[in-house]
């Protein structure tokens, strides 16, 4: 575990550390106004009881003492064994990921999280939930007495509100004694110290892969329930991340392109996207192999060149003709065609393309705007393709040569 913390503030963590207390131990707070005396010292969240101190932990630790006789799958507590004996019996199935509930109506709430739908107002502040549960436990903070003097926010607990003051006073008592960076929370800096320690506490039961955070181990499992709850209102595609359906909008469904070259006034959707043409201007090469004096300008062509010149890496193998691909979106793209799949639908005339490429190139016939110019005589078309033919015989007419 990573422990390597200053604390600054009055009250300091020196007597825990003096104690010869790891992060595994146990600690107790006698004169806590609250009964729970148990702290995990992993991510802060305190217990009433050691054994439920103890069952939290495997989060941690990725213990599992639970199995499933039917299958032998095992899992960390009691719930989630319960739940995945549904799977076993339910006739309560989504059609949308596949996942099974004892009864029909917990079926329902769960679509909602496919359509984002929430039906459920908060009769205080008007917040929407898409679930009767979510909005009673909302409702608990309009009854608690810890409220925020600055912002209104409420607290089910004394130490949350403490620990929620730290915003606006923008005290920062905890520091990283590897970078210095500072925080309001114990628990920030012990998460951001596995950024230098590398440990990665949350493991998928399903494949063993690690994540420093448990919000970035709940994101993947729906790598392996299918769960996509964010869904596009344009079109027919679902996705996993509220931040990918974000990208497929922004890059799809808009034309706004608020990223602007500085070399040449060529304008881009993400800034990433700008920052990577700016490279053509000038000849920079970020990206070093660490086996020969190669130097690339983007991530993805020093990972092929990794592949294919120091067979580092992994290959991405066409199941159906065994074709070879260095990324894994090449190689979805390339079982698409093999299965006839076309997930892209124009919102205008609802053709259907295979890639993201071809109904962004098909989608300029519904358009008028033109970003490609004729470094010849000025003239702007909309695809790339249309302005290279032209400047072909443009500039044999008018003699120009390029830079």
């Amino acid at each position: 575990m990573y422990s390597d913390v200053h604390y600054t503030g009055e009250s300091s963590i020196e007597a825990q550390s003096e104690s010869g207390a790891d992060s595994n131990d146990v600690i107790q707070h006698p004169h806590d106004d609250k009964p729970r005396p148990y702290l995990c010292t992993a991510c802060d969240k305190r217990y009433t009881t050691k054994f439920g101190l103890k069952v939290h932990k495997m989060v941690h630790t990725g213990e599992k003492l639970f199995t499933c006789t039917l299958c032998g799958k095992r899992f960390a507590n009691k719930y989630y064994l319960s739940s995945h004996m549904i799977v076993h019996s339910s006739k309560y199935v989504c059609t949308e990921c596949g996942k099974c509930f004892e009864k029909q109506s917990r079926l329902n709430l769960h679509k909602i999280t496919h359509t984002g739908e929430k039906l459920y107002s908060c009769s205080v502040c008007g917040k929407l939930f898409t679930a009767q549960n979510i909005l009673n436990a909302h409702m608990i903070i309009h009854s608690t007495k810890f409220e925020c003097v600055e912002c209104g926010k409420c607290f089910r607990r004394k130490q949350e509100l403490a620990s929620h003051r730290h915003i606006h006073s923008g005290e920062k008592s905890f520091q990283c004694n590897v970078c210095s960076k500072r925080f309001a929370r114990l628990g920030e800096v012990v998460q951001h110290g596995r950024i230098h320690s590398g440990e990665k506490p949350y493991k998928c039961h399903e494949c063993g892969k690690a994540f420093s955070q448990a919000g970035g181990l709940s994101i993947h499992m729906r790598v392996h329930t299918g769960d996509k709850p964010y869904k596009c209102s344009l079109c027919n595609r679902s996705f996993s991340q509220q931040c990918a359906l974000q990208k497929h909008n922004r890059y799809l469904h808009s034309n706004d392109r608020p990223c602007e070259c500085p070399y040449c006034g060529k304008h881009f959707k993400a800034y990433d996207d700008m920052k990577y043409h700016v490279y053509t201007h000038t000849g920079a090469k970020p990206f070093s192999c660490r086996h020969c004096s190669e130097r690339f300008t983007g991530r993805d062509q020093l990972k092929t060149h990794l592949l294919k010149s120091h067979n580092e890496g992994t290959w991405f193998t066409c199941h159906i003709c065994e074709k070879k691909f260095t990324h894994s979106g090449n190689l979805k793209t390339h079982v698409r065609r093999h299965e006839g799949v076309k997930p892209y639908v124009c919102c205008e005339c609802q053709m259907c393309f295979c890639t993201a490429g071809e109904l962004k190139q098909h989608r300029l016939k519904h358009s008028d705007f033109k970003q490609f110019c004729c470094g010849s005589c000025g003239k702007y078309f909309k695809g790339k393709a249309y302005v290279k033919w032209h400047f072909k015989g443009c500039s044999a007419k008018t003699g120009f040569i390029g830079v």
